[in-house]
């Protein structure tokens, strides 16, 4: 901790780091953390992994995948040393935690970076998330409605308070789909789009009722984080990135229709040059659209708004309330050898 000056007297500082480990990069970012006060960014760094593309129909995770990520994660501890990071909170999502080699991963970081990585189970993840987006948009946005796409599975959440009254995980990241439903994803036939499209409908037919239930009761806010949905709503339309974090970002159902077609006649390297389109998830961004029609469409959703705070704040939001006393912690990362 160190004490910092401020109108009216002194807090204490908190210095955190976390480092994020997804399907796509492993991402560190340090913050200082002061009560009252959001947090204040210090420094960033990304890696990619391209988990995965590295994920074998046996759920294995190859060799070179795991070399990335040991390195990224060895060069992550680097920074937060320089820094000097009273705390470093590495966690993996839903790429690593349902590898069928998880546990031998989890213990190689350790053994080759002295980090020992835990992982948030999928319901964790959507509660920590809706923390962040409730901070953000405060308590004049009423009940919000939360989907969150990753790479290996979809959050949602829906409340009124803090946390969310409900939270649900579905197996529909975009990666996965990509893997295990498009058998050609550089050149994605019509056929294939239309039974990707049954099976993530299927899927949410059988979950999603009770929250599209109390969205129409309660006309929620209804607000999408994550990459992939900041990357549809820059396709459609959306203020770039460079106009900053509190311009307001919008993603209309109307417009994601036409992208879809739009993604589906493209190659990845030719999705890549489109407007907000990363190369990084260019292969895995069609079927990220669909999953974000199908949903908007099951929760009877014409627009969602795009939210800059995601898990990571959430995290970070979490670690000041119990550093500022609150007693209740929302989280615990788990260890690999739990």
């Amino acid at each position: 901790m160190k004490i910092v000056g401020l109108a009216g007297g002194y807090r204490l500082t908190m210095r955190l780091g976390v480092l994020d480990i997804g399907s796509n990069t492993a991402h560190l970012r340090i913050a200082d953390l002061t009560a009252g006060y959001p947090p204040q960014p210090v420094a960033t760094l990304k890696r990619r992994l391209r988990l995965a593309e590295a994920i074998g129909r046996d759920g294995v995770i190859g060799r070179a995948a795991i070399d990335r990520l040991t390195e990224a994660v060895s060069e992550a501890a680097d920074v937060a040393a320089r820094h000097r990071v009273h705390e470093l909170v590495p966690y993996a999502t839903a790429a690593i935690r349902d590898a069928a080699n998880r546990d031998a991963i989890l213990t190689e970081i350790q053994a080759t970076s002295g980090v020992r990585v835990g992982y948030l189970d999928a319901e964790q993840e959507a509660r920590l998330t809706f923390l962040a987006v409730r901070h953000w948009f405060g308590w004049s946005a009423g009940p919000i409605l939360l989907a969150d796409i990753g790479g290996g599975s979809m959050e949602l959440a829906y409340g009124d308070g803090e946390t969310p009254d409900l939270a649900l995980c579905l197996p529909l990241g975009a990666g996965r789909l990509t893997r295990h439903r498009l058998p050609d994803p550089e050149r994605v036939k019509k056929r294939h789009r239309r039974s990707l499209r049954e099976h993530v409908e299927s899927v949410l037919a059988k979950r999603v009722g009770e929250i599209a239930a109390r969205h129409r009761a309660g006309q929620a806010t209804a607000v999408a984080t994550s990459r992939t949905f900041a990357q549809l709503a820059r396709l459609c339309g959306a203020p770039k990135a460079k106009a900053g974090p509190h311009v307001v970002r919008e993603l209309r159902r109307a417009d994601l229709r036409e992208a879809i077609e739009l993604l589906g006649e493209r190659t990845p390297a030719e999705r890549a040059q489109l407007p907000g389109v990363s190369a990084a998830r260019a292969r895995q961004i069609l079927a990220g659209a669909i999953v974000a029609d199908a949903t908007m469409a099951a929760l009877e959703l014409e627009a969602m708004r795009i939210c800059p705070w995601a898990l990571r704040e959430g995290i970070l939001l979490d670690r000041l309330h119990h550093s500022a006393g609150h007693a209740r912690r929302l989280y615990a990362i788990r260890d690999a050898s739990a």
